[in-house]
Order: structure tokens, then sequence, then C-alpha cells
């Protein structure tokens, strides 16, 4: 039993994605947004406290990777693209070693400004599993520091300007917003507006508070969870249809949104919606998600990549974050979106026999 039409036509674009990703040609990436460290502390939790009924972690291990916008950084640069990274970080332990680590994997730091006496953003999640039991580990805490000062307005400026000066020539703008003060309603209007007068695609990973600054936005991204609970703020009936009213709302140009074992489904304001299902039946963790998806849409745009299959790239992506063992170290590799989509291929191939 051979394909049908829509199948081989399917077969066709991973085979032509999987082309673009062997591809050495190299473009130029502007990101603007928060900055910050992840902490992981692995260890076993057999006990339960004595005084209280919480867990007790006995720590096996720790590792610090970069995270929010600098992992989005690395994410292109591992994909062979040109990032071009803007955020703050503090002059604390923290902000250096996320400098250092960056630098030491070929990402440019020249944009990061050093704040002084600003305490540089760590979130540091506590996992672990039952000693005796053969099961993957669990969340139990995760744990928060970080400066609820606003970045100061010169260095805010300053970054901004910069950022505005690195569009030249660009393949695509990626703004991550964390909710940290890099990404400013000021800042985002400056940016946004330097982004469209030189036809820069923009990427925006908004807080939904923050959905205000992103009017006009080529891509949008949200996770499902999100986009139900502005599904239940509208009173849309369905998803479907509160994506409607958001692209309608703020003029988007598309709204990705990213389902986990769903799948990834991009909905357009002046094209078909497209959906590339999940091909994982173990999920692991989502850890990243967004990162990756940016990281994809971001290659997508650089190869000038349609809709589909920039859902097959950002499906593939995901599918890398969520079948991922671990996420400390976890880089998203073209290597990893080659096997991704060549197994999506060989899939499909294999329930036509």
């Amino acid at each position: 039993m051979g394909m049908t039409d829509e199948e081989a036509n399917l077969h066709d674009l991973l085979a032509d994605v999987k082309q673009h990703l062997r591809s050495k040609e190299s473009a130029k990436v502007v990101l603007i947004g928060d900055v910050m460290m992840d902490c992981y502390i692995h260890g076993y939790a057999n006990n339960l406290n004595s005084r209280a009924p919480v867990p007790v972690l006995r720590e096996v291990s720790r590792e610090e990777d970069v995270g929010a916008a600098a992992h989005v950084a690395r994410g292109l640069n591992s994909m062979h693209l040109e990032p071009h990274l803007f955020g703050v970080v503090g002059d604390d332990e923290a902000g250096m070693n996320i400098i250092e680590s960056l630098e030491i994997e070929g990402v440019s730091t020249d944009g990061l400004a050093i704040i002084e006496d600003r305490i540089t953003t760590v979130k540091t999640r506590m996992l672990a599993s039952r000693e005796s039991l053969i099961r993957e580990e669990q969340l139990l805490l995760r744990w928060d520091i970080e400066d609820d000062n606003p970045v100061p307005p010169n260095a805010s400026l300053a970054m901004y300007e910069q950022a505005h000066l690195a569009l030249e020539n660009c393949a695509a703008l990626v703004v991550s917003d964390y909710g940290q003060g890099v990404v400013t309603d000021a800042g985002s209007e400056v940016i946004f507006s330097a982004a469209k007068e030189k036809n820069v695609p923009v990427i925006a990973d908004p807080k939904l508070t923050g959905l205000h600054r992103t009017e006009h936005v080529d891509w949008i991204l949200f996770q499902s969870k999100g986009l139900e609970l502005m599904r239940r703020r509208l009173g849309a009936a369905t998803g479907s249809e509160a994506a409607s009213k958001l692209i309608e709302q703020y003029g988007w140009s598309h709204l990705v949104v990213l389902s986990g074992e769903a799948g990834v489904t991009i909905y357009s304001a002046e094209q078909e919606t497209v959906h590339a299902p999940c091909g994982l039946v173990d999920l692991r963790q989502m850890i990243g998600l967004i990162d990756a998806a940016a990281v994809a849409i971001a290659f997508a745009l650089s190869r000038e990549m349609n809709v589909q299959m920039t859902a097959l790239l950002a499906n593939a992506a995901c599918e890398c974050i969520l079948a991922a063992e671990r996420t400390d170290g976890f880089v998203l590799s073209r290597d990893d979106l080659i096997h991704r989509i060549s197994e999506h291929a060989w899939n499909l191939q294999v329930s036509k026999r």
C-alpha cells in the first residue's frame, strides 16, 4: 500500500527540512531578553523530615547551566547561526559564570551589560527519586534568586540602541521575556519598529501580561496552557477560536502553540492552520520547550522555509526537549533535529508497508 498524495507531500517536506539542516550556511540572529543561570540539584528522597511532612533530599550531584535568553543563544550557536545576544547580568559569581560559559562555547557576550550591585537571576531546581525504585526524577522544589529592581534606564537604553544597530543584515530578531526587566514597553516599541523598517521577522516569547508589547509581531510562542488561559479570558469556545481572536486583536502573523504530546500547531493570519503531531510515546520533561522552538523558528526563517516546514522543524525541536533524560547541559543541535526528522520520515514509510 503506497502513500497518499498528502503523505508523499509530507515526506518530501521532511526531506527538504533535513537538507536545510545539513547546509553549512550561517546567518545572523539578534536576540534580546532576560539572562539567568539554571542550577540543577539531583539526589534521592527516601524519607520525610521528622519535624514536618517534607521530603529530605540527599544530594548526589549538581550542575549549572545558562538559562532563558542565554540558553536560546547557545541553541542558535549550536545550529551554526550567529547569535548577537543582548541582556544584563549582575557583577556577581552567577553573572560571571554565565559570561564564561557562553564565551567557552563561542557565543559572543559583547551585548551583555554587567550591572553593578545587581543580583543575577538563578533558578535552582531540586530533583529526586526513591533510591530503591527505578523511576524518573521528579521536581521537588524550585528556588529562585532574583533582583526586583528595574534595569537602570541608561543601561536599558544603551542595550536597545546596540540591538537596533545589530539588526542590519539580520535573519531574525528573537525577544525572550521571562519577566526579569530586560523587555520593557519602551524598548519593545523601539526594537520592533526598527525590525519592521529593516524587514527583519520577529519571534517573541512574551509573558501573558506583556502581550500589549507584541502588536504586529510576526511569530508569537505560547505553550498550550497559555492559550487555554487566554481562551477563558476571551470567552472563546475553542483554542482555535481564541487563537483567531488573539491574532486579530494584536495583528500577529503567526501564533505557534506548543502542546507537548499533542505536537505543535501554527495559527496564521493569512494562511491555513498547520499542525505537526508529536511522535513520542514517553515524554520525560518540558523544561526549555519554548527556547528550543524559538531556535528552530529562527533557523527556519534564515532558510526561508514555509509555515508547514517551520511547524515540522519546531515540533522536532520540541521532541528533542521532551525526550531528554536530563535538561542540564542539554544543547539542541542539528544532529538531534536531523535524527527526529528522519524518524518521522521513516515512520511515514513503515506505516504504508
